[in-house]
């Protein structure tokens, strides 16, 4: 058979493959694209489990008369522009394949309406072009898509659909977790006729509750954690309720390996108990990739082992704080009957009231606060008295029963304790000693970057081995002695050499932030240098142990280890350098001493009139 190219519609086909398994799949493309049109109001209708009718209608935005055609061919979006918007997504969909697939494997009507519009129109495509017929219609401001006899044309996937009971159920799931996600819409959902469910715009906690039921938000324990970028809000249980399992990343509902091995790891202890929670994980959208899959259930994280551990350590903090609270009301109930239980009116209430959230054991720590306590002691403009006031008014909470070990270790690394208030940037440099660069011009070679700058009313040039200047900033930052801990600590085997080795290196590793200790044949490493947190330790370690074993008799100064420490774990993402890493790197040089910095080695000076004049001989 000799090349060709495939009709539109075949291929259209094959890509549904991709994006349309079932009814619940065009429900979740149909509906995600309302959301991202700014509805208040989805209703959802379907018959027969879907496979008969599908009818999505929103308030939303809706679509202009001369872009109707458009949303019907495959690759047309309005949610990405340019390569750099699929860095920063934030909408559900940005693909351009979900109408275009469903439209050539069911009988698809989209009719739309904007604010600006004084009437509808109404498109289709048909035949086997797919060439769009457009036409007036009646409609509000919003858009409505009706899918009618899906896989009508594909008898062979509408073999594979099972009952219309089967699949309405998948339809309910779905409609229980994009509610979850969006608390701020109402949805309604009918079956053949007949209203199913309906969710009404409410806060976050109300929606829990109407979709997870009263018990859960009774049981459950509430997360509320944030540490720099990542943020993690929401509910989790180990009891005997139902399995509920709802995990969300920046709104979307994900399935990721990663996460699910956290969740697993954290549940590991409790393994007669089942694993129910509500998750919502705020992220930067730079810091993720949702580009995975056209389904786009799974997604990357670019720190994969700093969101596992965060995810973890969240979670396994919350279950402690249930364990250790029923353990103290296990203390306190003394039951009076052996055999009949105990009698409820022997116990003393004190008239306290009961609510739903009073089984919420109350935070220890109020990150929040303390965040804020410490951007205001950077501002230099308090005087001792109002910083002592505002200790005072945001001091945390001495009683120390409420927090377990593991707690009290994470929170000291992530909010260390500090016996001086924090001082700004410009107290904390002499500005003097400081060196200003100039400005790029522009890389010239991979790593070679053009430096201009002005001084003495003179207009002078540079040349900057980027690379070069890469490894003196990282040096320095390793010589600045900060440490951080790892959320989990790491835990190697190693022999009676190693042990030596990293015995008699242990007051240089400390210096650099390197924090351990050995018991019998395991190293348990707990912080890392702050500028190498994300680097994958469980692979370098052993190979530093064998860099220091290599030494011999010779002793290595911090300083040998440092740049042992910059070769081995240099940045790949400055591979290839541009402006605008070029600029974040100068900024970083601008900051640190010029005593620090031996400018020779990465800075090159550029005498134009001496070239110009040897041109012109």
């Amino acid at each position: 058979m000799a090349i060709h190219i495939l009709s539109p519609q075949l291929a259209n086909q094959i890509a549904a493959g991709e994006v349309v398994e079932r009814p619940v799949s065009v429900i979740k493309e149909l509906v995600e694209n309302s959301i991202d049109a700014g509805s208040t109001q989805i209703d959802i209708d379907v018959e027969q489990g879907g496979s008969k009718l599908i009818r999505i209608r929103d308030n939303g935005n809706g679509i202009a008369k001369d872009e109707l055609a458009l949303a019907l061919a495959r690759h047309a979006t309005s949610k990405i522009n340019t390569l750099d918007d699929l860095d920063t997504i934030m909408s559900l969909g940005f693909r351009g394949e979900a109408l275009a697939s469903i439209s050539s494997v069911a009988r698809l009507t989209l009719t739309s309406r904007t604010a600006d519009q004084s009437e509808a129109w109404q498109v289709y495509a048909e035949g086997r072009e797919m060439k769009p017929t457009i036409k007036p219609a009646a409609h509000p401001v919003g858009t409505t898509v009706e899918v009618l006899d899906l896989f009508y044309n594909t008898p062979a996937r509408r073999r594979f659909l099972k009952t219309d009971k089967t699949e309405f159920m998948h339809i309910e799931e779905f409609v229980r977790r994009i509610a979850l996600a969006r608390p701020d819409i109402t949805f309604n959902l009918q079956h053949n006729g007949k209203l199913v469910k309906q969710y009404r715009e409410s806060l976050l906690e109300k929606r829990v509750e109407l979709v997870c039921g009263r018990t859960f938000v009774q049981k459950a324990i509430k997360l509320d954690w944030q540490h720099n970028d990542l943020f993690i809000q929401g509910w989790v249980s180990s009891s005997e309720v139902s399995e509920l399992q709802y995990f969300y990343v920046n709104g979307r509902v994900i399935k990721d390996k990663l996460i699910n091995h956290a969740l697993r790891q954290a549940y590991s202890s409790r393994t007669n108990e089942q694993q129910s929670y509500v998750i919502f994980l705020q992220i930067d959208p730079k810091q993720i990739d949702v580009n995975v899959h056209p389904a786009k259930h799974e997604v990357r994280f670019h720190e994969a082992r700093l969101v596992h551990d965060f995810v973890y350590q969240a979670i396994v903090m919350a279950l402690e704080s249930n364990q250790q609270l029923a353990n103290d009301e296990n203390v306190l109930m003394m039951p009076n009957r052996q055999a009949a239980g105990e009698n409820i009116f022997n116990n003393k209430t004190e008239n306290k009231t009961y609510s739903p959230t009073s089984a919420l054991p109350k935070k220890a720590i109020n990150h929040v606060k303390e965040n804020r306590l410490y951007g205001q002691l950077v501002d230099t403009k308090l005087k001792g008295a109002i910083e002592k006031t505002l200790l005072k008014s945001f001091e945390l909470s001495d009683d120390d029963s409420s927090i377990t070990a593991p707690q009290q270790a994470v929170i000291e690394g992530l909010f260390p304790k500090r016996n001086v208030p924090l001082q700004s940037l410009h107290q904390q440099i002499d500005r003097s000693s400081l060196i200003q660069f100039g400005k790029v011009l522009t890389v010239i070679q991979p790593d070679i970057a053009l430096i201009e700058k002005s001084e003495d009313n003179q207009q002078k040039f540079m040349l900057m081995n980027l690379s070069v200047a890469q490894q003196k900033v990282n040096s320095v930052k390793l010589l600045s002695n900060e440490s951080e801990r790892l959320l989990i600590p790491l835990t190697i085997l190693i022999n009676k050499k190693e042990q030596k080795v990293l015995n008699d290196y242990q007051e240089q590793l400390k210096f650099l932030g390197f924090d351990f200790y050995i018991d019998k044949a395991k190293l348990h490493l707990h912080n890392v240098p702050k500028m190498l947190r994300t680097t994958n330790w469980q692979k370098l370690l052993p190979t530093l142990i064998s860099f220091l074993l290599s030494s011999g008799k010779d002793v290595l100064d911090p300083t040998q280890i440092i740049a042992w420490l910059v070769e081995n774990c240099g940045d790949d993402s400055v591979e290839n350098w541009n402006v605008t890493k070029a600029i974040e790197l100068l900024v970083q040089l601008e900051q640190i001493d010029i005593n620090l910095l031996q400018q020779d080695s990465f800075l090159y000076p550029i005498d134009l009139q001496s070239f110009s004049q040897s041109i012109l001989s």
